[in-house]
């Protein structure tokens, strides 16, 4: 039974999601399974809550500042010494974890336990074939090492920015994201809105802005959806936040738009919708794009999620709303043009890679059938 070790962390819902998305798939390959959170276990609990916590605290009071570092962080070379050692934490335990557990494959779906592997082989230390998943749909310094077998990326656009980057093509398969298993089934849509009590007579709109629905601007969302004119019906989505779904459902009570808290099946949720407002977080537009849903961002955050949009811009697979101005004008324009949704859902269907966690088990589990390339 082939070993596999899966290297995570906590700073957004989409690592962790990738993580469990990827163990039950290699589980079915006969594989045994370990999935550790880089930060928690390996460098310290306390590291990993103050670091986690600051950067929440950063993204929802200073966003500026992320963008200034993540821009900061894309110009130098993820082992510059400029990075003061934070890419290289957790190294030593990591190196005694792989001693100790020996897995035939590493995956991380991390960008820093990604660079802390090449640095292990940097060091001349033995390590197995290690695969990069990479949670977003763009290409960033941090996510880039000489010492990386394998890059597993979401789009043909994506697999391009790393090779400008540098990286061999032949070491870049691009798969798509992980998503959970029920985005790779259709789902009726009539029959979801049935589920959800909603008249097929008008338009749906979802809106979310991720777990943390604080970190988007869904408040923004609602009074659009209020000022529109034309029928429609609205869900909002409030994730893990009280607050945030008080001061929701205080602006949506008597309105067309309902407010719930957080969703365990956002699948049906969005088999319902037509369009989706939503900051462009990775596992959000993964989601969509598996679902054939249509995507109008708003309130994304600097950084990597500006990036995304760009990508869903450019791919036409979406719309993109920086002011609460152009968020009424798109939406009314996308509402009042069936063709316009059209379009992009079919532009949709030519990226949608709804196999994506096969595929990265797949390239994962060739890389064991090659000659070794490791110290």
């Amino acid at each position: 039974m082939k070993r596999v070790l899966i290297l995570t962390a906590s700073y957004g819902s989409g690592h962790n999601a990738a993580a469990r998305c990827l163990a039950p798939a290699f589980e079915r390959e006969r594989c045994a399974v370990t999935v550790v959170d880089h930060f928690r276990e390996l460098v310290s609990p306390l590291f990993e809550r103050a670091s986690r916590a600051l950067y929440y605290a950063i993204l929802r009071r200073a966003p500026l500042l992320w963008s200034v570092g993540y821009a900061l962080g894309d110009w130098m070379a993820s082992d510059s010494p400029l990075a003061l050692g934070v890419t290289r934490v957790g190294t030593r335990r990591l190196a005694v974890l792989l001693e100790t557990l020996r897995p035939d494959a590493v995956v991380t779906v991390h960008a820093t336990p990604a660079i802390a592997m090449s640095a292990l082989v940097a060091e001349g230390r033995r390590t197995p074939p290690h695969t990069s998943v990479v949670t977003d749909f763009v290409a960033h310094n941090q996510w880039i090492a000489r010492h990386i077998d394998c890059y597993c990326v979401a789009a043909e656009e994506v697999k391009h920015e790393f090779i400008a980057r540098g990286i061999p093509p032949e070491r870049l398969v691009v798969t798509g994201m992980p998503v959970r298993a029920e985005f790779a089934e259709p789902v009726d849509p009539a029959a979801a809105r049935a589920a959800l009590g909603l008249s097929d007579r008008a338009p749906v709109v979802l809106a979310m802005a991720g777990s943390r629905g604080s970190l988007g601007r869904l408040p923004d969302v609602v009074r659009a959806l209020d000022a529109l004119e034309r029928p429609l019906q609205g869900l909002v989505v409030a994730g893990h936040d009280a607050r945030l779904r008080q001061t929701l459902e205080r602006l949506t009570d008597g309105t067309r738009v309902r407010t719930l808290g957080y969703v365990e099946d956002v699948r049906r949720l969005m088999a319902a919708a037509d369009i989706l407002v939503t900051k462009a977080g990775g596992l959000t537009l993964a989601e969509a794009i598996a679902a054939e849903l249509p995507v109008l961002a708003y309130g994304s955050l600097p950084g990597q999620e500006r990036r995304n949009e760009r990508f869903a811009a450019r791919a036409g697979i979406g719309l993109v709303a920086r002011s609460y101005l152009e968020l009424v004008q798109l939406l009314d324009r996308a509402l009042a043009d069936p063709d316009l949704l059209d379009r992009l859902r079919a532009r949709i269907r030519g990226v949608r890679r709804p196999d994506a966690t096969q595929r990265i088990v797949a390239a994962t589990l060739a890389q064991l059938e090659r000659p070794a390339r490791r110290p």
